[in-house]
């Protein structure tokens, strides 16, 4: 398996859904960083299944336990190692599902790949639970961010169909953790919830888009051409299990206009260069440009659902229904907001080092 991420603020992530525990090791951040362990659990907290709608009954209590690497609040510079117990958990219904593989899910080419070796307790390693260590990994990165005046935050901006309207990347942070689905606009989100208690409610689930944007980034931050700003965020990003797709700026929209139409003019505002439109979303050949740096991620519809699917007995060769029991997320977008921020953060932050933007010791 592949376990980690960044080249020099690197993140190995370890642990499965129903294992004992869930964590990850950070390499590379600087010393010096102000990181006490309330600000890792509050990410955690907006990750943890609560009482928000179409969240899981499975209840974790996700306690952040920070095993090495800070000291009396500081990062120390050496592997900050961090991780969370499983407890609520319940793997009875997972072992039939070696034989008949879930549809949507990694059961078959697991299966198939490891030989039936891997672990399919609540999907193993191919489940969303192990966005945990990403989480708390993210919370680091930010805080080291921080130090630089580089900001990393997310929104729901769409769940079954319904889109909410535009918002002010410097109003996402307050607005959105307000709503507990995540969402910057209260009418929108009334609406998401009416979606996710209608599928809930005909056993089935839905999608939706995250949208991220990383405010106060500087010019020139990214390394093309293999490394390039967006293909580097592209690549944490789909480790984010559920995730099946990603745009910059306009996205694919920019694709159908014409270049006077679609290409950011420049200007000059408060004696710093900028852009009158910023329909490339911050990135110019794989570099930042110094505005505000606006992606979406698109997350699929929780497979896991209570209606019958079709799938394929292995041991037998035939078709069978399936009716998946267990406890899962109607649709989950709003828990999957922090996850988003903490991937990009953490790409970020890697190619700040990258960059030399960021000091190995902060003073």
């Amino acid at each position: 398996m592949s376990d980690n991420l960044g080249l020099l603020f690197r993140i190995t992530s370890f642990g499965e859904s129903h294992g004992k525990c869930i964590g990850v090791v950070v390499e590379g951040c600087p010393a010096g960083v102000n990181l006490e362990v309330d600000m890792i659990q509050n990410d955690l907290d907006r990750r943890r299944a609560r009482d928000q709608m179409g969240a899981t009954p499975r209840r974790e209590a996700d306690i952040a336990r920070v095993l090495s690497g800070v000291y009396q609040g500081h990062t120390t510079g050496a592997p900050i190692c961090m991780l969370v117990d499983n407890a609520d958990i319940e793997s009875h219904e997972y072992s039939e599902y070696m034989r008949t593989p879930r549809p949507g899910h990694a059961d078959y080419p697991a299966g198939i790949k490891y030989g039936g070796y891997n672990d399919p307790r609540g999907g193993g390693r191919f489940s969303g639970r192990i966005t945990v260590g990403f989480v708390m990994a993210g919370a680091v990165a930010r805080a080291a961010l921080a130090r630089i005046g580089v900001e990393v935050c997310a929104h729901t901006v769409g769940i079954g169909g319904v889109e909410a309207p535009p918002c002010d990347p410097k109003s996402i942070r307050v607005l959105s953790g307000k709503d507990s689905l995540g969402c910057c606009d209260e009418a929108s989100s009334a609406l998401m919830g009416k979606v996710i208690e209608a599928a809930r409610a005909q056993g089935d689930s839905v999608g939706g888009i995250v949208e991220c944007v990383v405010l106060g980034l500087p010019v020139g931050i990214g390394e093309p051409v293999f490394a390039g700003l967006e293909g580097e965020v592209a690549r944490g990003v789909f480790s984010i299990p559920a995730v099946k797709g990603i745009e910059f700026g306009s996205g694919f929209a920019l694709c159908q206009v014409r270049g006077s139409e679609g290409n950011d003019p420049f200007a000059v505002r408060d004696g710093r260069v900028v852009t009158a439109r910023n329909d490339s979303g911050g990135i110019l050949g794989g570099m930042s440009t110094g505005m505000p740096v606006v992606l979406r991620v698109g997350f699929k519809p929780t497979p896991s659902i209570s209606r019958a699917q079709s799938t394929v007995d292995l041991d037998k060769g035939t078709a069978v229904d399936l009716v998946i029991r267990g406890r899962h997320d109607t649709c989950i977008v709003p828990r999957a907001v922090v996850v988003v921020e903490a991937v990009v953060a953490c790409v970020v932050c890697d190619l700040a080092l990258r960059a030399g933007l960021m000091p190995r010791v902060v003073v």
